[in-house]
């Protein structure tokens, strides 16, 4: 069986911008109503995108209200491509591979993601059996993403995500069934609550997975234990709440939501500098 570290998330899952020839920028479909910059067709820069790949307006994104641009993460894909499936190469330089690469980053970001998952999985994990199950995955996950492009956007990502969903739900059942033992059952049993004032609900062990949260109210609230997988956080306030303990959430739902300096969050989470007090 592997050996699972933090350090690996660190290294290769956490976005590094300047290893990568702003991808995410170029490759993806915006729209100006979900806090981007523009309307903009997926494969074509962004309006503010420079030639050296920087971002012109990037320490003005909160002031311009670019949500969209904020909470956006790759979770490293956009680095891995970069240098390792196309060895350093942009897109500007060989253009006739332009929308290959750009199709291959939306592979390579979902693979990417799902690593997180199953790391943090792995490192929940109590069954041996299960965690050599997720070991295997993370293996195969890996294989994915050094394979060559052409064999890359060839990847069943679908396929390959359902059997990553199994074993990310018997985790987050085994978790969930630790935190209700012996305590109050969570009272939310919903998947839309989007606005709600959720102040008094019992959310620890809560079963949260894709739910929407979009504005609601969560303002001091303990949500250890709780799946956040999936779930919408844009504009949830989370001020004051104990998240620390919570699982599978992701730096993009977070740079989405709000909070302050009291908000407790995973280690492997980075509070957004806009979150004051």
């Amino acid at each position: 069986m592997i050996d699972i570290h933090e350090d690996k998330i660190i290294k290769e899952l956490k976005i590094d911008c300047e290893k990568c020839f702003g991808l995410c920028c170029t490759a993806l479909y915006f729209s100006a109503s979900e806090g981007f910059p523009n309307n903009k067709d997926a494969g074509k820069p962004c309006i503010n995108l420079q030639s050296d790949f920087t971002c012109s307006v990037h320490k003005k994104l909160s002031d311009k209200g670019l949500k969209g641009c904020t909470a956006y993460d790759c979770f490293g894909a956009g680095q891995k491509l970069a240098q390792v499936t196309f060895k350093g190469q942009s897109w500007r330089e060989n253009k006739e591979s332009a929308n290959k690469m750009f199709e291959a980053f939306l592979i390579m970001r979902q693979l990417h993601e799902m690593m997180w998952y199953l790391i943090e999985a792995f490192n929940l994990q109590t069954n041996n059996e299960v965690k050599k199950d997720i070991s295997l995955l993370i293996e195969e996950t890996e294989r994915f993403t050094i394979l060559d492009v052409d064999l890359l956007v060839a990847v069943d990502v679908e396929a390959h995500r359902d059997k990553v969903n199994l074993l990310l739900r018997n985790t987050s059942e085994l978790i969930r069934a630790k935190a209700h033992s012996g305590n109050k059952k969570t009272n939310c049993h919903r998947t839309d609550y989007f606005g709600k004032d959720l102040r008094k609900a019992n959310l620890r062990g809560a079963d949260l997975r894709g739910a929407c949260l979009i504005a609601a109210n969560l303002r001091g609230v303990d949500l250890s234990s709780a799946d956040l997988i999936g779930a919408d956080l844009r504009d949830t306030d989370f001020s004051g709440a104990n998240l620390a303990n919570s699982i599978f959430l992701t730096q993009a739902q977070i740079n989405a939501a709000k909070g302050d300096l009291r908000t407790r969050l995973p280690k492997m989470i980075v509070k957004p500098s806009n979150w004051k007090d």
